[in-house]
């Protein structure tokens, strides 16, 4: 028998790389997945750029590869190439930095092209013809990325001009709309297709805010302060000086899990209330000044005078304060 010719698949979760996979496979491809995670958009963070990925692979029945982008995807947020979107979010950089890890796969193990479940005009910032073809050129696969819910709109690219493909079997979805990526998966047996999903948290309009004031504030960022982003209210009392306060049980417990040698961790004493995380200048203005506003989080009677207990390095101590008025501590906060 011939041996099948192989692909290289970016499969995020949803929907539209699914499709792209089952596309494939219906022609006969051997398809390899590449599930991309970002300090930002990782595939199990819940948010609709994934779901239970392994989960996935196993039922398109396609081998899975992972690939983490941690410091080089940071150091890129810095001042992306091509700019942000509407919020933080470097999206034609981050296409390309992703189709650069597949094309790593790629190479290894002999592929004929990639493919992903890029749509023409769903997304305003990567996925209109110019930046569909700025992002084949900044990974270095010009001509060999394919997007086969899209591709039969597109230009022909290597593998259909060489004949692997044909314009015929490929698709002409172009927009926002789900409809025909509906009746496809009804079409292929999938059970359940995933809701569209934003995916990238950099898109969140509140998480970029945050992040926006961490690149300011931090010359090189690192994966623990982006974790923190995700959780939490978050304040910043002075260049050097963040403070975070936990939301939920949940939430108390990865801050805690986050601390840092030289973080302060605050609790008030005998109250149902958060634990909050100070990090950066531990001066007696902003251990009063977080103490108040961990009071002000917990249960504690606003009038009256209690105790918090904060801990550093294993080092635990008390303060006694009040909580603080709203009109004096919404000027802190993120």
């Amino acid at each position: 028998m011939e041996e099948k010719k192989k692909v290289v698949a970016l499969l995020s979760g949803g929907l539209d790389s699914r499709l792209a996979v089952k596309m494939m496979q219906n022609q006969g491809f051997d398809v390899t997945a590449v599930a991309i995670k970002t300090p930002f958009c990782d595939f199990d963070c819940g948010r609709g750029c994934g779901f239970e990925i392994r989960e996935t692979a196993d039922s398109l029945g396609v081998d899975l590869k992972t690939v983490y982008l941690g410091d080089d995807y940071i150091e890129m947020l810095k001042h992306p190439k091509h700019g942000f979107g509407s919020g933080m979010n470097p999206c034609i950089d981050c296409r390309a930095m992703m189709f650069k890890a597949g094309k790593k796969v790629m190479d290894d193990i002999g592929a004929e092209f990639i493919i992903s479940g890029e749509v023409l005009g769903q997304r305003p910032m990567s996925q209109f013809a110019p930046a569909l073809k700025t992002i084949e050129k900044e990974s270095g696969l010009e001509g060999i990325i394919v997007r086969p819910l899209s591709a039969a709109l597109l230009p022909p690219t290597k593998p259909e001009m060489d004949g692997i493909i044909k314009r015929e079997n490929l698709g002409m979805i172009r927009g926002r709309s789900r409809k025909e990526q509906l009746k496809m998966a009804q079409e292929f047996g999938f059970d359940n297709p995933p809701n569209a999903g934003g995916g990238c948290l950099l898109t969140d309009p509140a998480f970029s805010i945050r992040a926006k004031d961490l690149f300011s504030h931090t010359e090189t960022p690192n994966t623990n302060d982006i974790d923190l982003l995700k959780i939490g209210r978050h304040f910043r009392f002075d260049e050097k000086t963040k403070f975070i306060v936990g939301r939920h049980k949940d939430e108390n417990e990865m801050l805690k899990a986050l601390a840092l040698p030289g973080d302060v961790l605050f609790d008030a004493k005998d109250h149902v209330g958060p634990i909050s995380l100070l990090r950066g200048e531990d001066s007696e203005k902003n251990m009063k000044l977080a103490a108040a506003i961990a009071v002000r989080y917990s249960d504690a009677p606003k009038d009256k005078q209690v105790i918090v207990l904060t801990e550093k390095n294993d080092t635990k101590s008390e303060i006694i304060t009040g909580s603080i008025a709203e009109s004096e501590y919404l000027q802190y906060r993120i």
